[in-house]
């Protein structure tokens, strides 16, 4: 049976939860701001939801940073999302590596200037050896196309000789994503009102729990998150078997 709100307060946090963080350019606009500096406000929010989520006990958390539909952006806007991963890095990272916090960064490297694959090879390494939390940002990343780089690997590996048709299980495909040493999510958060996925974990999220918020990405703080996580523990999860409520 669903857990009851009362439950949901001492309820354990999920393992992973995933974040399509939504609403920067809207939060700037209604300030008659510039859409960067709602990014550059939504930084901030990840800084607060990183902490916010270690305190919690969440152990894996994935953002979505930037899309491979982002491109698509002004050549300035695209800029500044790049520059607030370097802004996030110089920043976090020796806190985050003190803490126990382990970066690992998802999605296509093509493409990326060198100074940020740089940057994005010194996260990794410093944080390699931490356990305590794991920190997935998904920079440059579509679902489709993972799914795409992951069979193109197994259809190379398959004419090579290194893997037969038959071998290709669900479990087998799922060790070529991205994210094959992480648990796939129990709780997806989109913010800003928006109800859709937009490219953003497809595979993994087969039997996610959705919860979509109307906050706007920079103002999405511990009690926010709290708030998807006490509706999160209120779902019954089935993972495609029959409901357990009693007639």
């Amino acid at each position: 049976m669903a857990q009851t709100a009362s439950t949901a307060a001492v309820a354990q946090a999920p393992r992973h939860i995933a974040i399509i963080m939504d609403g920067n350019g809207r939060w700037a606009r209604m300030r008659s701001r510039p859409r960067t500096f709602g990014h550059s406000e939504g930084v901030e929010a990840l800084r607060r939801t990183v902490e916010a989520a270690g305190e919690l006990g969440v152990r894996y958390l994935t953002v979505f940073g930037f899309s491979t539909e982002n491109w698509r952006r002004p050549v300035e806007e695209v800029n500044a999302l790049f520059d607030l991963l370097r802004l996030y890095v110089a920043r976090d990272l020796d806190r985050l590596v003190k803490e126990g916090v382990r970066v690992h960064v998802i999605g296509a490297r093509e493409g990326l200037q060198p100074d940020l694959l740089r940057i994005i090879d010194d996260a990794e390494t410093r944080t390699g050896h931490n356990d305590k939390q794991h920190l997935i940002i998904a920079f440059n990343y579509g679902g489709q196309d993972e799914i795409a780089r992951a069979a193109r690997r197994i259809a190379e590996d398959a004419a090579a000789g290194k893997l037969a048709p038959s071998e290709v299980t669900v479990e087998r495909f799922g060790s070529y994503l991205d994210t094959a040493d992480v648990p796939p999510p129990d709780l997806l958060i989109r913010t800003s009102g928006e109800l859709r996925l937009s490219n953003f974990m497809l595979w993994q999220a087969a039997y996610t729990e959705l919860v979509f918020v109307d906050v706007l990405w920079p103002d999405f703080d511990k009690a926010a998150l709290q708030s998807a996580i006490d509706t999160y523990h209120r779902r019954e999860r089935r993972f495609g078997g029959a409901d357990t409520e009693q007639p």
